[in-house]
């Protein structure tokens, strides 16, 4: 079957909707035929990067907001005679969320790199990886600060990054608006009324401080989730650092996020926070501790991810896309 799907470009003539070709491994008087792809596949390979970038974010939040919603309203008689789950299935959820999104697109074409290529968020996260490592192509769901950060330290085109984040955003939005819709009856009864919506519910789609934690104290542990996820991901997507056999990244990731906790990503708590502003919850969503939702879930996790790989590549990265293992001449005229 794998002979078949071969084209040789040197004897290929373009007949109509079909390309006939000759095979040189069957013979020199073989001839096949091959349907050229229908109208849609070429603005599909325009989109498909973006797209990709917005399912994983998409199956992402669709897991992780929906187990939330699964354990909280359910703590209620009026919604389940008994509670569905505990703490520990909200952290199972959001580590299976962000495995099965890298699952969703993990094998896209990317853009290719010298060596190296840009890997797709799956969810969840997106590196620069070497060609062919495990004989194969493998991508990872981008985060918004992942984006920037590899674009700030691992050579990312700078280009891209409004167009990655932007459907990491959409993602987020659609992905939580999947979830409400599938919950909407029961957050009216956990809110005791049809349409009421308060912070109590807000905090099933995203992060709301807790009374005794400071916005200093929940900056710093967004910064430290962040940091400890890059240096962890840059450790074990570094080919030279024994990295996981071909396929088992999304377990790897899983049990990651399953120890490291599931915010650390602005699009999994921007996204969904949008959403709920535009279903009822209004401006409260945003006035909360004077702009926390900007500080602690959005800027502190970009900050913590610069930080991260700048740890990883001045003290362990040895790989030439870093900027800082750059050389100071790049090339040498012949004396």
């Amino acid at each position: 079957m794998a002979n078949k799907r071969r084209v040789s470009a040197s004897s290929s003539t373009e007949k109509g909707s079909q390309l006939e070709h000759h095979d040189p491994t069957t013979g020199p008087d073989s001839r096949q035929t091959e349907v050229v792809p229908n109208w849609w596949w070429n603005y599909r390979q325009i989109i498909r990067e973006a797209a990709a970038e917005f399912t994983g974010v998409m199956i992402l939040i669709i897991f992780g907001t929906g187990v939330v919603c699964q354990v909280v309203l359910s703590s209620i008689t009026a919604v389940a005679p008994s509670q569905k789950g505990d703490y520990l299935s909200i952290s199972f959820g959001w580590a299976v969320g962000t495995a099965m999104g890298m699952c969703a697109h993990d094998d896209f074409d990317g853009e290719l790199m010298g060596d190296y290529w840009r890997l797709g968020f799956c969810g969840n996260l997106g590196f620069v990886y070497r060609r062919n490592v495990f004989g194969k192509r493998c991508n990872l769901l981008t985060l918004e600060q992942v984006t920037l950060a590899l674009a700030t330290w691992r050579g990312f085109p700078w280009r891209k990054v409004p167009i990655y984040i932007f459907a990491q955003l959409l993602g987020g939005i659609v992905g939580a608006a999947i979830v409400y819709a599938n919950y909407f009856h029961a957050i009216d009864l956990f809110e005791g009324g049809r349409g009421v919506r308060t912070l109590s519910t807000a905090g099933l789609f995203s992060t709301y401080a807790l009374d005794y934690m400071t916005n200093v104290s929940c900056f710093f542990s967004e910064f430290m989730a962040s940091a400890v996820l890059l240096i962890m991901v840059l450790a074990t997507t570094d080919p030279n650092n024994s990295p996981p056999p071909a396929g088992l990244f999304p377990l790897i990731l899983f049990l990651l996020i399953l120890g490291i906790g599931y915010a650390i990503n602005p699009a999994r708590d921007l996204g969904p926070r949008i959403l709920t502003s535009m279903v009822g919850y209004g401006t409260q969503v945003y006035t909360f501790r004077n702009q926390y939702w900007l500080w602690c879930p959005v800027i502190a996790p970009i900050l913590g991810a610069q930080a991260g790989t700048i740890f990883y590549d001045v003290l362990l990265f040895n790989g030439p896309e870093s900027r800082i293992n750059r050389p100071r001449v790049v090339t040498r005229e012949a004396v």
